[in-house]
């Protein structure tokens, strides 16, 4: 986020503990949020949002932004293989490739992380998760036509506190955390976490080796940053984190384990027990599998300095980041309709980004509220992907893709301005124009042995770029009914950048070699365009009951051209992941959310999404048409429900939570094989039971996930394979604050 002054962000601090929680008055009290990058509270925030404090992640036992979508109306957030896949209203994003680009902007303290592979880290010492649905185009940039995840934590306060908690649960879980906070001086405060999360895997190995499989967990994380007060009009806040996550890219099962009928084009759903989901029998014809593994290590520093001129304030917010991965991994890969085969794919990758921004806005409580800035990015990555074990479809020992450097830039100027037309009555217009630039330079090879050796090898060119602009724009308006209700009103547009696949230009050159004419690809197939949209959105929000209730409402229409979709096709016989433009597409929706204080010891929270998201136009193949099928993840139906109630036991607080999610149906697709697979209607529960002593500073919290033990697919790729949800999961954990 943008820099906000020591004061401000000291009282953002020491707000109440976390949104749609009531205080002691049996009030919801307010959460300042920085959803439109200026502090308000979340109650006047003319944008759909959740905002989930710190302290509510901790007692829900969320601790990874894949955690988080059971909480959240008409948003996925998936801890894939390749990723943390996000999907927003309908709208996500297939392609987490080194040139790949989000649909949805995913930040850490305001900060674009663009790699999916470095966005599902653990949560520890965070002050809250801001998830905003929509197109953020204006304030945020490109990428965010889905929406927006921002992941804020706790900056150094002027007080002694520290924290540390372990658990332990199934599946040889555990986990430990501890924080400290100190201040150094009237000017300086210090503070530093540090996390450590394990698990063993929650699938069966039934392959006849003696393995270990993925959908496990292994990381550890630490923060350290520091805020210095710059005389009373500055203040200079320091950022550091490091993560270091060794789990195992084999999370995955064939999709024969959910699905019959696969290989005649027409997945079916059938009934098996969650033990028969989460094994892994397959066992490949071709090679024996080895043991697989991810090894990531992602690292950030960043600057954030407020300064307060007066009439306004300035701020910059830079970072450099930088991430490495070494995985191997044992596909399951389809080659016929009811022909698989065993591929080992070894992976080594490096990626580093900076980015900058420069932003002044206006101070006060005139009728005026303004801000804007200047942004810039870049990302600079090398990788290496090789696959073995397919010379029975004519391929060589090893098909490899060396591929770098990998550039992206972006650069954007920004403005947005909210006025008061009358005391109840206010207009926002705000613009963005952005100029991106992307290219690429690698090779498709086909070796005998691990090393390039020309005199036996052969490599074709993998070479392009990119070059786009665009404007992005929101027109608003907001009008208070009364003092605790508003309602607005807003029309923006969002954009993703667009890219390139594998191959070249005919004429063109790189890497030592030439793209004759006769291995090119046309431009219409080696480029792809930016993604689009248009969007239409009202709202109302309001605290009634004595402020004892909240009701948030939003009603949306999207026009989407240009979506991007992403798959394996073969490309001059060999197997290629392409992007292509399909058409155009329709979202349209109504959430509900809330919560209600119910009495002084219970309390609900509730939220309803019913979606429409479909295509208006596409051809997969250039033959059948898809028009009117439903995009990925975009259930007609989401119903949740929570309840929390205290009691007084054993000279204490006892506090007992339960909550349930309902889903209709809903589709993964896989374009490419234009396979549709429908996941049916479910819903899951969790629920949770704390307790601590009076004047204790210790507490102890019990927690169960999935009290059903209920599993379904997460993600589907072109090659059949599935990676399942979690299963059911018991934890507890004992915590300690001063």
């Amino acid at each position: 986020m943008s820099g906000i002054a020591w004061t401000a962000a000291h009282a953002q601090a020491v707000q109440s503990p976390h949104a749609g929680q009531a205080a002691s008055d049996g009030q919801i009290h307010e959460v300042v949020v920085t959803a439109q990058r200026m502090p308000s509270d979340e109650s006047r925030t003319p944008v759909a949002m959740s905002a989930i404090a710190g302290e509510r992640l901790r007692e829900a036992g969320i601790d990874r932004p894949s955690d988080l979508s059971a909480r959240l109306p008409n948003v996925h957030l998936d801890g894939a293989a390749d990723g943390l896949k996000i999907t927003i209203r309908g709208v996500s994003n297939a392609d987490t490739t080194e040139k790949g680009d989000p649909s949805a902007a995913f930040l850490i303290d305001g900060i674009y992380i663009a790699r999916p592979q470095s966005q599902n880290l653990p949560f520890h010492d965070i002050a809250r998760v801001e998830v905003l649905r929509g197109p953020q185009g204006t304030l945020y940039g490109r990428n965010a036509t889905a929406g927006v995840v921002n992941v804020i934590s706790n900056a150094p306060v002027r007080k002694l506190e520290g924290a540390a908690s372990v658990g332990a649960g199934n599946h040889g879980s555990r986990k430990g955390s501890a924080m400290l906070n100190v201040p150094v001086s009237a000017a300086l405060a210090l503070r530093a976490a540090v996390a450590y999360n394990k698990h063993d895997s929650y699938l069966d190995n039934a392959q006849g080796t003696p393995h270990a499989l993925g959908l496990d967990r292994d990381d550890r994380s630490a923060r350290v940053s520091a805020r210095l007060a710059l005389g009373r009009s500055a203040s200079l806040l320091l950022r550091h984190d490091r993560s270091t996550i060794g789990d195992n890219n084999d999370s995955f099962v064939p999709d024969t384990n959910f699905y019959l009928g696969v290989a005649s084009g027409k997945p079916q759903w059938y009934g098996a027990s969650t033990g028969q989901r989460l094994t892994n029998a397959f066992v490949p014809p071709n090679t024996v599998p080895q043991q697989g593994f991810s090894d990531k290590t992602t690292s950030g520093t960043a600057v954030d300095l407020s300064w307060d001129l007066g009439p306004v304030s300035l701020s910059y917010l830079g970072s450099h980041r930088d991430y490495q991965h070494d995985a191997l991994a044992n596909f399951y890969y389809r080659v016929a309709p009811a022909f698989a085969l065993g591929v080992r794919q070894a992976f080594s990758g490096d990626y580093e980004q900076d980015s900058h921004e420069l932003r002044v806005a206006t101070n006060g409580s005139g009728p005026l509220t303004a801000q804007a800035g200047l942004y810039y990015f870049s990302e600079e990555s090398n990788s290496r992907y090789s696959f073995r074990d397919l010379e029975l479809v004519g391929l060589p020992p090893f098909y490899v893709f060396p591929t770098g450097p990998t550039l992206s830039r972006s650069r954007a100027v920004f403005g947005q301005a909210t006025y008061s037309l009358t005391p109840q009555l206010r207009a926002t217009v705000g613009a963005r124009y952005t100029e991106d630039d992307k290219s690429r330079v690698g090779s498709t090879n086909f070796q005998q042995t691990p090393v390039f050796n020309p005199a036996t090898d052969l490599r074709m060119l993998n070479a392009a770029s990119l070059a786009t602009h665009k404007t992005t724009w929101r027109l608003g308006a907001e009008y208070d009914v009364a003092p605790s209700t508003f309602v607005y009103g807003a029309m923006s547009t969002g954009y993703k950048a667009g890219g390139f696949n594998e191959g070249c230009l005919a004429g063109s050159s790189g890497m030592g070699m030439a793209c004759p004419a006769a291995l090119a690809v046309p431009a219409e197939t080696l480029l792809y365009q930016p993604e689009q949209l248009r969007a239409y959105e009202a709202g109302l929000k309001t605290r009634f009951w004595h402020k004892r209730a909240s009701l948030n409402v939003t009603a949306f229409d999207y026009d989407y051209t240009n979506l991007q979709l992403s798959g394996v096709a073969i490309v001059r016989g060999a197997p290629r992941y392409v992007t292509n433009n399909a058409g155009s597409a329709s979202v349209k929706g109504l959430e509900v959310e809330g919560v209600v204080r119910a009495t002084s010891s219970g309390s609900f929270n509730y939220a309803l999404a019913l979606l429409d998201a479909h295509y208006v136009s596409y051809m997969p193949d250039g033959v059948h048409s898809w028009a009117g099928e439903k995009l990925d993840r975009a259930p007609s139906r989401v119903v949740t429900l929570g309840y929390e109630h205290r009691f007084r036991a054993a000279g204490g607080e006892l506090k007992a939570g339960l909550s349930a999610r309902s889903a209709s149906a809903y589709t993964i697709a896989v374009p490419s094989q234009l396979l549709q697979y429908p996941i049916p209607a479910r819903t899951t529960a969790d629920a949770s039971l704390a307790f601590r002593p009076d004047r204790a500073r210790w507490s102890v919290h019990a927690l169960v996930k999935n009290i059903g033990d209920k599993v379904a697919p997460i993600a589907i790729d072109s090659f059949g394979m599935l990676v399942p949800s979690d299963p059911r999961t018991v934890d507890v954990r004992l915590d300690y604050r001063f």
